[in-house]
């Protein structure tokens, strides 16, 4: 439902711009909220009720296909809810608290954000990088 928090045992995916993921390599700027916004947007993976980590990166490429023009350079990173929140928590000079959740869009229904980020908060967006779990090519794959 709307509002509700992200369980920490579960797992959300960002996606990253070619101009954040030189050479398929995930950067930290990833994770740093843009002028104007109030949360960082992720993506629910459990939210998408997929068999395999295979299915869920295949919707999400759905997803951000109809939404976003995506590079083909574009990196979807996974992360563990309870991993980011506990090593921001522990190791950010002011403990900070972040909330991951669920914010729904018409087209996005796993759309979700992390909240409590500061603009230019480069020491959050390298702790939250750190955490990344595995990466993605975005675009959809050409069979």
């Amino acid at each position: 439902m709307k509002g509700d928090n992200i369980p920490d045992r579960h797992n959300i995916a960002r996606y990253c711009r070619p101009t954040h993921a030189p050479g398929g390599q995930i950067q930290a700027t990833a994770f740093m909220l843009r002028a104007g916004e109030g949360s960082l947007s992720v993506n629910w993976l459990e939210f998408l009720n997929c068999l395999s980590r295979d299915s869920e990166i295949a919707a999400l490429r759905n997803i951000y296909s109809a939404k976003l023009g995506v590079g083909a350079h574009a990196r979807i990173g996974v992360l563990n809810v309870g991993e980011v929140r506990n090593k921001v928590l522990a190791e950010s000079p002011d403990r900070r608290n972040l909330e991951v959740l669920h914010e729904p869009q018409f087209e996005d229904p796993s759309h979700s954000g992390i909240h409590n980020l500061k603009e230019d908060d480069e020491l959050i967006a390298e702790l939250i990088l750190e955490t990344v779990r595995e990466s993605y090519p975005a675009r959809k794959l050409v069979s």
